[in-house]
């Protein structure tokens, strides 16, 4: 008898335990169900703040000659392309030429800890050389992460939940991309093409950032002495004609193309004759961002 009495209280209590992961079972899939009906794919980034926001622009043309790096001739087209279009875009452009490394880090942790609560977004441009996930100043490398890190929502509150954008114009590496099929290329006999020094990227960890690179990982990114690097030269062409329109990861991607499509033709690195490059980017956005004309 006691024995009936045992089995009957265990049936029980596997019944209430069934019970109980059935109804732990439902409501997860409840939740789920209900989170994706309320995903939507079109949703888009809030860009109807007061201010567009700030575009920070470090240039660096110059070195200190420790470095033994060699000057950047072209990037003040760069720079000046960069100005206009950002500009044309609504944001609060500021540019800075050949700062050091303290100047340049005390001026972005002075824009980390600006209040963007009246912002749409933030966009940081850097002009230089870089290798081995850092950027160089004129004096210093500093590291891509310790830049990135400062935007972390748990250190720049007012922008969380906005886009982040860095775009960084320098090599990843020291490969050249090889054609696959001859192309021809714009490129005037006095406009020559150079390649910047190698880089290597990290990735900040966080929603919200956008990662917008001149090359892929491990390759050379040209850089034209007279109208400025391919990447700069065709992400503002590509701004210019849809920057108001477009998606910006859809912008982002005709530049993709558009770079692509060009090939080294005037360069005295003989073996650089024909070479290609594609830039990429990383996205951690979230929702849809577009760039229209604030009323």
């Amino acid at each position: 008898m006691a024995s009936h009495i045992k089995s009957d209280e265990s049936g029980k209590l596997f019944v209430k335990n069934c019970t109980v992961w059935s109804s732990s079972i439902f409501m997860l899939f409840y939740v789920s169900f209900v989170s994706l009906l309320s995903l939507d794919p079109n949703e888009e980034y809030k860009m109807d703040h007061k201010k567009r926001g700030m575009a920070l622009i470090f240039n660096h043309e110059h070195f200190y000659w420790q470095l033994m790096l060699n000057s950047r001739s072209g990037t003040a087209a760069d720079r000046q392309n960069l100005v206009r279009r950002f500009q044309d875009l609504g944001f609060e452009v500021k540019a800075y030429d050949d700062y050091k490394r303290e100047e340049v880090l005390s001026t972005i942790r002075e824009a980390a800890a600006a209040n963007h609560v009246d912002a749409d977004c933030f966009v940081c441009v850097f002009l230089s050389h870089g290798e081995n996930g850092h950027i160089f100043a004129n004096d210093g490398q500093i590291q891509i992460q310790e830049i990135t890190d400062l935007f972390k929502g748990n250190e720049c509150r007012s922008l969380v939940g906005k886009p982040k954008i860095f775009i960084l114009q320098a090599c990843r590496g020291d490969k050249h991309d090889d054609a696959v099929t001859p192309m021809d290329v714009v490129d005037s006999k006095v406009n020559e093409v150079v390649v910047d020094a190698g880089a290597l990227w990290t990735l900040p960890a966080g929603a919200d950032f956008l990662m917008c690179y001149s090359v892929a990982e491990g390759y050379y990114s040209h850089r034209e002495t007279v109208n400025g690097s391919w990447y700069i030269q065709d992400l503002c062409e590509i701004l210019r004609r849809y920057g108001s329109t477009l998606e910006f990861t859809d912008i982002l991607t005709l530049v993709n193309r558009k770079v692509s499509i060009r090939s080294v033709e005037n360069c005295k690195d003989r073996s650089a004759l024909g070479k290609k490059q594609v830039p990429c980017f990383a996205s951690m956005l979230t929702k849809k961002l577009f760039f229209r004309p604030k009323k």
